[in-house]
């Protein structure tokens, strides 16, 4: 009897010292975020020294290596884990336009979408409206040489389509305008003749109408009119095939709408005192290029292969710094391993920090994640993905199992920051999603991962707008709150540490309705 008391005194014991453990390292951490937080120090590194980084590019690999050499650093495992390869790669440097006239001289406000071509150095050249039709493709032809040519439509952020599917478009649309030109004319001849008013059809139109006759004929390159901010994403119907030898070999340039207009009219008006010059450093790189997830661990002491994953990607739309999308997510994210790290943190289960690569690309890095390491999906307690604006997290919506875990946890977090709330509520059921979509954590979802992430709210009224900064030229470093990401890491440092303390894993009951049939 005296042994059984003893033993039971034992546990007592060591059950206390553990939690007194766990409070220091709590403890420790809030004290970090508040007198030692450094995400704004990664967020800088990440955006101003290396930039925006789509996958295929130096700046996407020297980004990893970074992130790879801080984990290692602070006394994390970290590794890098080959999540695809490009056929071609490319690298963007600064651009310059202007317009030159006596009379309406200005700099030019434009970007061009990645995996685009620049320029042959600095190239000057008077500008024409595209043709439509065949009869005005040839009428022009002989001014199309050294010419810059205006297409039809908005910028939506896509370069031209040279895929197969856009040229069979074109050539569909080539043919209607000349079925269009026919009943014009029919038209044209019964007003003359019969003194009807018909109106004439208008002719259809499709970007770059003649892109290969034109390119051909020899023009320097395309300008698209654009709303601003300017937003320039990926060639991502073509970059699957893309090669070296088939890569774009003409500018696809975006242009402010208001100097659009403005040069529109000018030639409209067939005036022909005014130039336009360009220099773009857009430069494509010899594949393969592979590229990675970046994967940095902190080892679970009691359960080791049970895991709480803290995600972000790593790539960015280089038209900006990806200060953003998805710096937001990373500078935080590492801010917190750096914090469970160097606190002492002894996690009962492992905690996973991962940078997925190619999330703009359609969740390349995810996909390969969950197929290389679909051993660990069912034991993933919860997956913590950030990606969107920069805004505080003020709550967390969870199943009703997970419920009062959450809340025992939240306890830590309203002491980080009085002013700033957070609440636990509970969610119901939703559908699990069939497919991958959105954020990379919806790759973890088509397998039944927990996946809650956290409420964010703009608390103290800076008025950000996140749709216009999403993929434009406005994504950058200052667009961060200080404030607000050092709470962030602060906030996701505890949470992680809290689920993976947990005395069982969190349960799946009421997470996805089909997870109930």
């Amino acid at each position: 009897m005296k042994n059984i008391c003893l033993a039971g005194l034992m546990l007592a014991c060591m059950a206390t010292s553990s939690l007194f453990a766990q409070e220091s390292v709590v403890n420790k951490i809030i004290e970090m975020g508040q007198n030692d937080n450094q995400v704004m120090h990664h967020l800088d590194i990440l955006t101003n020294r290396f930039g925006g980084r789509p996958i295929g590019s130096d700046a996407y690999n020297n980004a990893g290596e970074w992130m790879l050499r801080e984990y290692r650093k602070w006394g994390l495992e970290a590794r890098a884990e080959e999540a695809g390869e490009l056929q071609v790669g490319f690298n963007r440097g600064p651009w310059f336009g202007k317009l030159i006239s006596h009379d309406k001289g200005m700099v030019l406000h434009f970007a061009t979408p990645s995996y685009t071509s620049g320029t042959k150095g600095v190239q000057r050249g008077h500008v024409v409206m595209e043709p439509r039709t065949e009869a005005e493709f040839n009428r022009m032809k002989h001014r199309l040489k050294g010419a810059w040519v205006l297409i039809s439509g908005t910028n939506k952020g896509w370069p031209i389509d040279r895929s197969a599917k856009g040229d069979s478009i074109r050539e569909a649309v080539k043919k209607e305008n000349q079925e269009i030109v026919k009943k014009n004319a029919e038209l044209r001849r019964r007003n003359w003749e019969n003194g009807e008013k018909n109106e004439m059809i208008p002719l259809r139109e499709f970007p770059a109408l003649f892109y290969h006759e034109m390119e051909d004929a020899g023009v320097l390159g395309f300008i698209q009119s654009s709303r601003v901010p300017i937003r320039a994403l990926y060639d991502r119907k073509m970059l699957d095939t893309m090669t070296f030898d088939n890569a774009p070999e003409l500018p696809d340039i975006k242009l402010d709408e208001h100097q659009y207009e403005i040069i529109a009219q000018m030639v409209k008006e067939r005036r022909e005192d005014f130039l336009l010059e360009f220099d773009i450093r857009n430069h494509f790189k010899l594949g393969p290029v592979k590229h990675h997830n970046i994967v940095a661990e902190i080892k679970g002491s009691k359960y080791p292969d049970e895991y709480v994953i803290v995600s972000g990607h790593l790539d960015a739309y280089d038209v900006a710094t990806g200060g953003i999308d998805c710096g937001t997510g990373i500078g935080p994210m590492m801010e917190a391993a750096r914090m469970l790290a160097l606190s002492g943190a002894k996690p009962k289960r492992t905690i996973l920090f991962i940078a997925f690569s190619g999330e703009e690309f359609g969740w390349v890095g995810s996909k390969a994640y969950v197929k290389a390491h679909a051993d660990q999906l069912p034991k993933i307690s919860n997956m913590f993905n950030r990606d969107g604006g920069p805004e505080p997290p003020v709550g967390i919506r969870v199943s009703q199992a997970m419920y009062d875990d959450f809340v025992k946890i939240a306890k830590d977090i309203k002491r980080i920051r009085p002013d700033y709330p957070f609440e636990v509520s509970v969610a119901s059921p939703r559908p699990r999603p069939t497919e991958p979509g959105n954020v990379d954590s919806e790759t973890f979802a088509v397998e039944g991962v927990p996946t809650y992430g956290f409420i964010e709210e703009d608390i103290e009224g800076y008025d950000f707008d996140y749709d216009e900064i999403w993929h434009t030229e406005r994504d950058l470093y200052t667009k961060n709150i200080p404030d607000y990401q050092k709470h962030t890491a602060t906030v996701t440092a505890i949470m992680a540490l809290g689920v993976a303390n947990l005395d069982k894993q969190l349960s799946r009951e009421g997470v996805y309705t089909e997870l109930e049939k």
